[in-house]
């Protein structure tokens, strides 16, 4: 029933949400491929039951840290989840900053990918434990779980390519944040653990769904059923991990952060429209059913064929180099 509703919703014509609107924007695609790439950034509208308005009042009641944005003129934006005296924990504050933080990654057209990192060389524990006490009712970890479920689904769909830098510990909904990029670098000594059963929970936030996607079914039951401490090794042999930072650089903020600037500029050199066109189908090709995700593709194809890289790279006979 969910599956045929869920493919019901995305067939039936419906008006998509802030992910399409500006994965291309100004771009030359037609009427129906605007409407396809209208947007299928929010899991949650109003129209179903979901009432942003009264969660972030909510979550704002309990302040604390801050979620840090720097674009760059490169293209590659940073993020800093910035609360080192909870080991960089979520207050309800930095949840409604994060959902803000996507909005404006969402508005920025020039951008091409996003590193999301910790401060102060830990990445992040979870939820401020003391927001988590004051609304342990189940009718208001449900509202947190949606509104933290809706702001990491619009940050993976973002039209940037995106990598969680990993440095100390990524705990709980840390873990769950570093499953909502792209790729996953860590440095050495670092872990990546979901330590919900410990408190009695599983993933709310999206971590598990996204979890399977990543490592498959088996290895996700082993990671949260063991509350598994996945160093960079296991990472990699499972393919949590994207790459491990030198050892030689670790240890430096600034340093981890200038490497992962690299690494993920093999990925992201050449023009913006471009870039953002191949997540716009790689989110698509994952996301959407097989007709869909094709009619989607043709639609990005067409933004880009004739268009100033594509007749540049004509002109120099870029293909063969």
């Amino acid at each position: 029933m969910v599956l045929s509703a869920a493919r019901q919703h995305l067939l039936g014509g419906i008006r998509l949400g802030a992910w399409g609107q500006h994965l291309l924007r100004g771009s030359r695609l037609g009427a129906w491929g605007q409407h396809l790439l209208g947007g299928i950034g929010s899991v949650y509208t109003d129209a179903k039951g979901f009432q942003e308005k009264e969660i972030r009042e909510k979550l704002q009641a309990f302040p604390g840290g801050s979620i840090d944005l720097v674009k760059q003129e490169s293209g590659i934006a940073v993020l800093t989840v910035n609360n080192p005296a909870r080991m960089n924990a979520f207050s309800g504050s930095m949840m409604v900053e994060l959902e803000e933080r996507v909005s404006q990654l969402e508005e920025w057209t020039e951008g091409k990918g996003l590193i999301i990192q910790g401060a102060a060389g830990t990445f992040c524990s979870g939820s401020d434990l003391n927001a988590v006490r004051a609304i342990s009712n189940p009718q208001d970890g449900m509202k947190m779980c949606t509104f933290m479920q809706n702001a990491l689904t619009r940050l993976l769909r973002l039209p940037l390519l995106s990598v969680a830098l990993v440095e100390g510990n990524a705990l709980g909904g840390g873990a769950e944040l570093t499953t909502a990029c792209d790729f996953r670098l860590m440095a050495p000594g670092s872990v990546i653990q979901f330590v919900h059963k410990h408190m009695g929970l599983v993933p709310g936030w999206g971590g598990a769904a996204r979890l399977v996607r990543i490592v498959g079914g088996q290895n996700a039951l082993k990671m949260l059923g063991g509350a598994l401490k996945i160093d960079p090794e296991m990472g990699l042999q499972i393919g949590l991990a994207d790459g491990v930072l030198e050892g030689s650089l670790a240890g430096s903020g600034a340093n981890a952060l200038l490497e992962a600037e690299q690494w993920l500029g093999c990925y992201t050199t050449g023009p913006a429209p471009v870039i953002r066109a191949i997540k716009s189908v790689v989110v698509s090709g994952r996301e959407l059913p097989l007709e869909v995700a094709l009619r989607t593709e043709r639609d990005v194809f067409g933004t880009v064929w004739g268009g100033p890289a594509n007749l540049q790279a004509l002109a120099t006979k870029a293909k063969h180099k």
